[in-house]
């Protein structure tokens, strides 16, 4: 008989969302735009302390509105974080715009600023800076933010904020995501908080913030007939979405705190493990643990990545292995890649050893015991494991 399964990072509902759609359903506002989007945008940009914020049907769409909105086109460049999803830098495709990508760093497993100043430094001898740069919070933990803006405002250079996965953490108290001129959330369903797919641009832009919610709805003149003067985008969010996510935003801080619950029950129980280590926390942060993730040293460990992943598919417990970084996918082959220093690629690394595991807000008691299990049970069982990495290893 197979087991229930154990997902990744599910969708978690608080109960009062049928409330705000219901409201949208009473007021017939089901479309794009009405009072639970304008809601939204507002209860958004008081949570996070910027001046507005445009809700949107994906956190790829922001991204996108947030380079148009920069004026990048066709032959400019846009230095991107390699370790991240794709979507990150697709929208710099979209626009024509070349990615060169930055490795991450291994206390944040962020952008390393060592690598963005080699970086910067490569471009300016070219005399053709990056028009932006996109910083990604991966997994929930901020980048350093504070080096990486130095670097950036010595060139002019504006920072767009991928906190796609960090809704919810903060740096030196400020809230994630408000430290470029653009930052970007997303809702999708594994989302921190989620509207089953959606996503939000903020800024301190007032103006920029306005012209963005012109582009995302095919950017119509204002004039009594269909007249468009340059391209638009249709990106809105929908207002039985917003409804949801109005409902979501309420319990963003249970949402946190069950996280970094679930976050620790793994560290306390797992650390001991040999060759085990967990994502750190940095340093004048708080993180909201999206997802737990850890690395495993093979040779220390006696067991690999690959083997865990395939014990908890056989337990039926979704997990997955660190995102494959940008430099190394198919798509971007033969883009500029600038790594940590010379000798040193950290995101490669991270995606060698890194595995993200079960880390929802309502992973019970009993699930997160499952995959504990099914870990402390694989390194049970080294010895034939260990003789085979150290026959690969020495060659025997």
């Amino acid at each position: 008989m197979t087991k229930p399964k154990v997902y990744l990072s599910p969708p978690h509902l608080s109960g009062d969302e049928q409330s705000y759609v219901k409201q949208a359903f009473d007021s017939n506002w089901i479309a794009p735009l009405g009072p639970n989007v304008d809601a939204f945008e507002k209860e958004m940009a008081t949570l996070v302390g910027t001046k507005g914020a445009a809700a949107v049907n994906s956190g790829t769409a922001a991204i996108h509105l947030a380079l148009s909105l920069l004026g990048i086109t066709k032959g400019d460049t846009v230095f991107c974080s390699t370790l991240t999803f794709v979507a990150s830098a697709n929208p710099i495709l979209y626009q024509g715009a070349e990615p060169v990508f930055i490795d991450s760093e291994p206390e944040s497993w962020n952008m390393s600023p060592q690598a963005l100043k080699r970086a910067f430094y490569h471009a300016s001898l070219k005399g053709k800076l990056p028009k932006a740069v996109i910083v990604v919070n991966l997994y929930g933990q901020s980048a350093k933010m504070e080096e990486l803006l130095l670097i950036c405002n010595t060139y002019g250079v504006p920072i767009i904020e991928d906190a796609a996965e960090s809704l919810g953490t903060t740096y030196q108290g400020k809230a994630s995501g408000t430290f470029g001129h653009f930052g970007i959330y997303s809702f999708n369903g594994n989302k921190i908080i989620t509207t089953s797919g959606g996503g939000m641009l903020v800024s301190n832009d007032v103006e920029a913030i306005q012209r963005s919610r012109f582009l995302a709805s095919q950017a119509r003149d204002p004039a009594p007939h269909y007249q468009h003067s340059v391209i638009g985008f249709n990106y809105r969010m929908s207002n039985l979405l917003a409804g949801v996510g109005r409902a979501q935003l309420n319990v963003l801080g249970n949402r946190v705190n069950a996280r970094r619950r679930i976050f620790a029950r793994y560290k306390n129980t797992l650390t001991s493990l040999p060759g085990v280590t967990f994502m750190p926390e940095l340093k004048g942060t708080k993180t909201n643990r999206w997802l737990t993730t850890l690395t495993i040293d093979e040779q220390e460990a006696g067991v690999t990545v690959n083997q865990l992943l395939e014990a908890f598919h056989k337990e039926n417990i979704e997990a997955r292995p660190v995102w494959k970084p940008l430099h190394m996918q198919p798509l971007f082959q033969g883009v500029r890649y600038f790594p940590h220093n010379e000798n040193t690629h950290v995101a490669e690394h991270l995606f060698a050893t890194g595995l993200c595991l079960p880390s929802g807000s309502n992973l019970t008691a009993d699930e997160q015991q499952r995959v504990i299990t099914c870990i402390k049970e694989e390194f049970s069982r080294p010895i034939l494991t260990k003789s085979l990495l150290i026959s690969r290893k020495y060659g025997v």
